[in-house]
């Protein structure tokens, strides 16, 4: 028997009406199915009363983003089901979410890796703030009322740049094809072990974003009497202010995505941006 956990969007009634069908299935089949609401990153997976075999993630890619960081370090992966416009990082549509279940519980599935990012806010002589795991991104944004984030980099310790713009952006691999995009950053394989800073509308000559090992830290410090933004997979953060530091690196757990037959990143690309060759 296999316990398995659904977590649907909450706004997204197709979704929730297929989470409470599939459940109903998994009971009918003789497994244990556990329907999750209003999931959150920095609150953790609720009490499911028992470990789980797969984590089921049902709406777009920030359901998946949410959902995937509840259960790192548990070895629960998650399987993502697309309700959302683009679905980059879903690996069925609703329609084939049950067979999916059934080749899950079968043994017929393989296991991606995803980095994350671990992120806190320090101080000098005072206690760090952890902030949530990262599935994509951590960007430190200009605050309202202020042009640009003005901070210092320091890549491992070393000193590298002081940069003026209106964000930085720390991503994963995963995150590379979200604002790190956007930003005319570039695309990186989730099969690399590795972190990207790209500056957002960068007010320097020097616009090119940094592809760090996964082994680097990453940290920002502002410039002057500024506070910036902390928004971390799309969610506020709180504020960075002045005489503090973020630092970012890739985490200790990966996350671990469910998925059938071999997904090449490159065939995966083409179909979700909709790329043709001329």
């Amino acid at each position: 028997m296999a316990r398995i956990a659904l977590a649907a969007h909450a706004k997204r009634s197709h979704a929730l009406a297929v989470a409470r069908s599939t459940a109903q299935w998994l009971e009918d089949e003789g497994h244990s199915a556990v329907l999750l609401s209003d999931v959150k990153p920095s609150a953790g997976l609720p009490d499911a009363e028992g470990p789980l075999d797969l984590l089921v993630s049902l709406g777009g890619d920030g359901t998946m983003l949410r959902t995937a960081v509840t259960v790192l370090g548990t070895g629960v992966p998650v399987l993502g089901v697309n309700f959302g416009r683009f679905g980059y990082l879903t690996a069925v549509e609703p329609d084939g979410l049950r067979q999916a279940v059934k080749r899950f519980l079968s043994g017929d599935y393989q296991l991606e890796a995803r980095t994350t990012l671990s992120s806190s806010v320090e101080t000098k002589g005072g206690p760090e703030r952890r902030l949530a795991p990262a599935l994509n991104d951590v960007v430190l944004a200009h605050a309202t009322g202020q042009h640009t984030v003005n901070a210092r980099l320091r890549i491992s310790g070393v000193p590298f740049l002081s940069y003026a713009a209106d964000a930085l952006i720390v991503a994963t691999p995963t995150g590379s094809t979200g604002y790190n995009l956007s930003a005319r950053g570039p695309i990186i394989s989730p099969k690399l072990g590795s972190l990207v800073v790209t500056p957002v509308a960068p007010h320097m000559l020097f616009d090119r974003s940094l592809v760090l090992d996964r082994s680097d830290d990453v940290a920002f410090e502002l410039v002057g009497p500024t506070a910036a933004d902390l928004v971390v997979d799309g969610a506020a953060a709180g504020r960075l202010e002045g005489g503090e530091r973020l630092v970012c690196r890739a985490g200790e757990h990966d996350a671990l995505f469910v998925s059938f037959g071999e997904r090449r990143f490159d065939t995966v690309l083409k179909n979700k941006f909709h790329l043709a060759d001329r």
